[in-house]
């Protein structure tokens, strides 16, 4: 079965095809363009490097957030109009999940967090590549809080892992990841979507993760509730 998954939730963006569960071939591309100037030609890239025609592929996948609104976005509006044309289905992956899959034999907790300003970050756990709770938006604090029940050593990775650490490391059994794991990638997602083929829907039940409003829905709710005053 050949798989091809993008990922476009963060700053960076990536595509990949692999093929029964081996990764032959991705490329991944972090040099500050729009997603939506370098995802469909890193994917025209790595199908002819992989010598695959868009025919070929079995299943599509891609990272459904949570992380940058419009990267999200144009990833969903890529693997839906391919998906679409080649009537194939689609399976769907956290970009947290993505981000802490090259971490699934740590010895410990993985944590993988994105910065989500404000104080904020978006994250997760997981422990033996088993999730210890869901996908949320939430206080630093409240994070040290979650990971403090735990009590067991824990890496942070993704690109709010630096911010997290410096603000936890006095009071948690913790480290930082090396810094070239700071973005999920599609091979990760691919990977991922090996294991999971079986949850694959159909291309318009791709439905985007964002975990919160988008800043400028929430600067309008906080001044319609100024106006109400």
């Amino acid at each position: 079965m050949k798989i091809l998954a993008v990922d476009s939730s963060a700053k960076a963006a990536s595509a990949a095809v692999v093929e029964d569960s081996k990764v032959i071939g991705e490329t991944f591309s972090n040099i500050g363009l729009t997603h939506s100037e370098t995802l469909m030609p890193m994917v025209k890239f790595v199908l002819e490097n992989t010598k695959t025609d868009i025919s070929e592929i079995d299943l599509f996948s891609l990272s459904v957030g949570p992380g940058s609104f419009t990267g999200i976005r144009i990833g969903a509006s890529a693997v839906k109009g391919m998906a679409q044309a080649q009537k194939k289905k689609c399976v769907c992956v956290s970009s947290l999940e993505a981000i802490a899959f090259p971490y699934r034999d740590f010895d410990g907790i993985v944590c993988p967090v994105m910065d989500a300003r404000c104080s904020q970050v978006y994250c997760a756990a997981f422990k033996n590549g088993e999730r210890l709770f869901e996908d949320t938006a939430i206080l630093i604090e409240d994070l040290f809080g979650k990971l403090k029940e735990f009590n067991e050593k824990t890496v942070f990775v993704g690109d709010g892992a630096l911010l997290v650490f410096n603000s936890l490391k006095d009071r948690l059994d913790c480290l930082r990841a090396k810094p070239e794991n700071e973005f999920p990638h599609a091979s990760s997602v691919a990977l991922i979507a090996c294991q999971r083929a079986d949850t694959a829907v159909e291309y318009e039940k791709i439905v985007p993760v964002y975990l919160r409003l988008p800043q400028a829905q929430r600067e309008l709710n906080k001044k319609a509730k100024e106006d109400e005053k």
